[in-house]
């Protein structure tokens, strides 16, 4: 028994859900998602509750029937209030800015870092040293954050590159330094 699959999901005000053919398409405020989805996985909206059920009981099935509820739940969150992802940029001369459609970084490499942003997404940046990420798709919020850090992964003994602003860094001692 799917226990994801079988909780109802609550429509927000002024977003419109369509699910024509394997087509399902969410309209809201922030903007418009789509997504194809498998014919043995139904949507059925009810009032203000939309309800998620199977064709059959094979595995497959049983695992995207939690797959499309949670993947419809995030777009309609998505469209009504967005996703956010916070990055933090540590080390000595280490930051960021936006010019246009582009993050300019400096990360102690001999030469900038220039990190196109793709479109449906907003970066901006605080203080030099704080990357805030938002759009509308998860998965697409997830992504550019997560090349972003692999630009200037953190390193264990000091600490130095992009991680995310909830992430903390386990830290390795160095070298003790002690003569024989």
């Amino acid at each position: 028994m799917s226990r994801i699959g079988n909780k109802p999901i609550d429509l927000p005000k002024g977003v419109k859900v369509n699910f024509a053919g394997s087509l399902l398409s969410v309209e809201g405020p922030k903007g418009k998602l789509t997504q194809v989805y498998d014919p043995k996985i139904t949507f059925e909206s009810k009032g203000d509750t939309i309800v998620v059920t199977r064709a059959d009981e094979e595995k497959t099935t049983k695992a995207k029937h939690g797959l499309y509820r949670n993947l419809l739940n995030n777009m309609l969150l998505g469209v009504s209030l967005g996703f956010k992802k916070s990055l933090v940029i540590n080390g000595v001369g280490f930051r960021g800015e936006v010019k246009g459609n582009i993050l300019v970084m400096n990360l102690g490499y001999s030469n900038q870092i220039e990190y196109m942003i793709p479109s449906g997404i907003q970066i901006s940046v605080e203080a030099n040293v704080k990357i805030t990420v938002t759009g509308i798709s998860k998965e697409q919020v997830g992504q550019v954050a997560s090349e972003i850090r692999s630009l200037r992964a953190p390193e264990p003994y000091k600490g130095k590159g992009i991680r995310y602003e909830d992430e903390t860094i386990r830290r390795k001692v160095g070298k003790s330094g002690v003569k024989k």
